[in-house]
């Protein structure tokens, strides 16, 4: 079963995500952090992410596996290093960059062969799992997503900073010749901006169950 999550930055689709494949015994994965992975790793070779075609031979030469919801690039855990300033001012353009998607797309596809999983980003629902027997929109207004964002890194970026770039990065996700973000037809559509993540969590766990339960009538 593939339960397909959409939505824009700052939605907490990655920790309803893993709450729920938790909950389910699912394999998580979460497609933004394969683009994070490659900028991270193209970055660190001393190259220019704006180079996109480099951006791609960089992802072709290193092998990218998960391994409890971690990114691994040749076996070894990255995962806390796609979090950066640094990663976080181009991976939406870099991500925007059509052969790339269809590089990550498929491997996606070939990880998620014969398994349960929850898969997160943002085309999820619409190009790459579009037969998906389950699809969710996470949604919620753009000063919610900034306050959430500015709460968890305090340190960092002041709030009306934050709230341009979540603005700025719909725009770019929203207007991508390939994988533009956008609501499928068929999505169990939910705005977290007022619920709790445990809310979030059960109205798609409800989702799930009455699915496998429609199976197994």
């Amino acid at each position: 079963m593939v339960v397909a999550i959409d939505g824009p930055a700052g939605v907490g689709k990655s920790s309803i995500a893993k709450m729920i494949a938790k909950e389910c015994g699912f394999y998580y994965l979460n497609s933004g952090s394969f683009y994070r992975a490659y900028t991270y790793l193209h970055l660190s070779e001393g190259k220019d992410p704006m180079d996109l075609p480099s951006v791609l031979e960089t992802a072709k030469a290193h092998v990218l596996s998960v391994s409890d919801g971690h990114i691994q690039v040749e076996g070894k855990d990255i995962e806390d290093k796609l979090h950066t300033a640094q990663v976080d001012s181009v991976v939406a353009q870099v991500s925007a960059y059509a052969p790339l998607r269809s590089h990550v797309n498929d491997q996606l596809k070939v990880i998620a062969k014969d398994m349960d999983v929850v898969v997160e980003g943002r085309d999820i629902t619409t190009v790459v799992f579009p037969d998906a027997e389950l699809k969710c929109y996470f949604d919620a207004n753009a000063e919610v997503r900034a306050e959430r964002r500015f709460r968890q890194h305090p340190d960092g970026q002041d709030y009306e900073s934050v709230l341009k770039s979540i603005i700025e990065r719909d725009k770019i996700d929203k207007n991508k010749a390939v994988g533009a973000l956008q609501v499928a037809s068929d999505a169990l559509y939910i705005d977290t901006s007022y619920l709790t993540m445990v809310q979030v969590c059960e109205k798609v766990l409800s989702a799930i169950f009455a699915l496998k339960g429609e199976v197994n009538r």
